[in-house]
């Protein structure tokens, strides 16, 4: 792409060279498409680059915003980006002094014809805070009076909020505003400043507010926090903040019924009715569904299965996958034959796998048939849904052959399943996998599979020596938390890695690796004098459960052991309403906050206190 007015060069794709200086030439071009080009190149350059220094692309900003071809509306946001949230903290403070310095030769353009300016321009001044003179709050106060566009009149709304302190008694005045999103401007910023709990009065003055918007307003107004200062607040985030008030929020049309299980605890049934309108309307909210009915009472699982059951016959095999799922997590029967034609027909879709997994965790040995159409199907459909065999042995058993098969298919994601599932068969695995399994020890192609085929013929053959050996050389050059915690797999037969595991149960700030440590001493030790402390402190961290490493709360109540100063924090955390755990894996399972919670509370009440 050429350039124009001067420019020397292309400009530069993200990642490559980051040439600033380069692309703020090109948005000097007459060319409308190499500027909106340079543009979105300018925003990914320095919003989204760490290493990028923000600071200094600040002036020529402004001359461009001032006296540019164009574009004038993207560059005074991109200004109030960078003095928000883009890069460093202190690039942040650099950009927003220079912009506070520069804003008096910028306020003419709040009254710019283009409404998408003036709005700019809201932003920025909010962006800039207290640090430009003259204060240019009456100048806001001045353009609310006499400002004619609602989303323009709403930003002036909270930035004269996040400007002027005080009782707010202006915004209340326009909490029945004719245009829906100045009143929730209003609402919202009064929602910010009102100390808890809230009032009823406003909770419903902002659902009002908030439904009387068209629906693509009211997506937008709910996904706005990043345009403004860090002192701002979605009116969805306070609500959030006070269980009551955002169930109330929720009866009057605010949808938060996922967000609200995603934050307290013990809440899904008061939400389940909205809960269930919103994931039928946005089908990716079935996960969520999921979820959900995993903390319900047995009694209104067939409620769920209602709503779900008619997306059973969607065009689209994603959405039954998701379908399945949620009827797999509420127990209706028909999620088996249903995970069974997934497993056959679309075998390497995500979405399947999700399903298949859902249905073998809650049905057990009654999923079998779900079990044997994945033996079918081995080596054809997502690697993950391998693993889904470890729940049916017998179904494993009679496909060894080919899991042994799996292990060479390296680069596929396979071997690593089919290790998995050939470990937890044991000795009823047979000659034929001990051979593969040992061929894929010495091969050695990927270490981690290497290892873990090593590991799974201690399993198999009763045979340690190829895992410690692997194990050894890889603790050489220092034991980590993941060795540490294969060698505890071994239980006893990693007596000879112990000079590698024991040096790591001394105090430091890796307080994963010391916890693996114990966890390993202990298997292979049986000691707990030095081993219960480390455990207990990683417990406190409220860690959720992983694959690969047994938790610490699970582990100490398999010693019955708990130290006492661990007895109040934890207990503490078991009993707040306030979810600890987040989920940021978006499972479809219990929560995982629920599910450290009741281990949590199953270690309380069996371990003996020691200390």
């Amino acid at each position: 792409m050429g350039m124009e007015n001067g420019s020397t060069g292309p400009v530069r794709p993200y990642g490559l060279a980051g040439d600033v200086p380069g692309v703020l030439r090109a948005m000097e071009s007459t060319d409308e498409a190499v500027r909106e080009e340079a543009m979105n190149w300018l925003h990914s350059l320095l919003c989204y680059r760490d290493a990028t220094r923000t600071s200094p692309a600040a002036q020529p900003l402004i001359r461009l915003a001032l006296h540019g071809p164009g574009h004038r509306a993207e560059l005074l946001k991109l200004l109030a980006d960078l003095a928000n949230w883009a890069g460093p903290t202190d690039e942040q403070e650099r950009c927003r002094r220079a912009t506070a310095q520069a804003l008096p030769s910028l306020l003419h353009l709040t009254q710019d014809a283009d409404p998408a300016v003036r709005e700019a321009m809201a932003l920025l001044i909010a962006a800039c805070g207290r640090q430009s003179a003259p204060a240019p709050t009456p100048l806001l106060r001045d353009r609310l009076a006499a400002e004619t566009d609602p989303l323009v009149r709403a930003r002036i709304v909270t930035a004269l909020g996040l400007l002027e302190p005080g009782d707010g008694g202006w915004r209340r005045a326009l909490l029945t505003a004719p245009e829906p999103r100045v009143a929730l401007a209003a609402a919202e910023d009064l929602l910010r400043t009102t100390e808890p709990p809230l009032p009823d009065s406003l909770v419903d003055a902002c659902a009002r507010a908030y439904g009387a918007q068209p629906q693509d307003e009211r997506e937008d107004s709910e996904s706005e926090g990043h345009l403004w200062p860090e002192a701002h607040r979605t009116f969805k985030d306070r609500l959030l903040e006070e269980p009551g008030a955002a169930l109330r929020a929720l009866a009057r049309g605010i949808p938060l019924a996922f967000e609200i299980t995603a934050r307290w605890r013990d809440r899904e049934t008061d939400v389940l009715p909205w809960a269930l309108h919103e994931s039928v309307r946005e089908t990716w909210d079935l996960y969520q569904l999921a979820q959900l009915t995993c903390a319900l009472p047995p009694e209104l699982h067939a409620r769920v299965g209602e709503q779900v059951m008619p997306l059973l016959a969607d065009d689209d095999p994603a959405v039954r996958a998701k379908a399945v799922t949620v009827l797999a997590r509420a127990r209706v029967p028909v999620a088996v034959e249903e995970a069974v034609r997934l497993a056959e027909e679309t075998p390497g879709a995500y979405d399947t796998l999700r399903a298949v997994r859902a249905v073998a965790e809650e049905f057990g040995a009654d999923a079998l048939p779900v079990g044997r159409a994945v033996a079918r199907r081995l080596g054809t459909g997502h690697p993950e849904l391998v693993k889904v065999l470890t729940r049916f042995p017998e179904a494993a058993a009679d496909a060894v052959g080919e899991l042994a098969e799996l292990l060479t298919r390296h680069g596929t994601g396979y071997p690593q399943a089919a290790v998995d599932v050939l470990a937890g068969l044991g000795p009823a695995a047979g000659e034929v996998t001990e051979r593969a399994l040992r061929d894929c020890v010495a091969a050695g192609v990927h270490s981690s599979v290497s290892v873990e085929a090593a590991m799974a013929l201690h399993a198999v053959a009763d045979d340690p020596e190829p895992a410690l050996s692997l194990l050894r050389r890889e603790m050489s050059s220092g034991a980590s938390a993941w060795t540490t915690i294969l060698a505890g797999r071994l239980g006893p037969a990693a007596a000879p890695l112990l000079p590698f595991i024991e040096p790591l149960l001394a105090p430091s700030p890796l307080s994963r690796t010391r916890a693996a440590a114990a966890l390993a001493v202990w298997r292979v030790t049986g000691r707990t004098e030095d081993t219960v402390e480390p455990l207990a402190r990683q417990a406190l961290e409220w860690d959720r459960f992983s694959p690969g490493a047994p938790h610490p709360v699970l582990t100490l109540t398999e010693m019955g052991l708990l130290p006492r100063f661990a007895v109040a924090p934890l207990r503490e955390g078991a009993e707040s309403p306030r979810r600890i755990v987040p989920d940021h894996m978006y499972g479809d399972g219990p929560h995982p906050d629920d599910e450290v919670r009741a281990a949590v509370r199953t270690l309380l009440a069996t371990a003996a206190v020691v200390g």
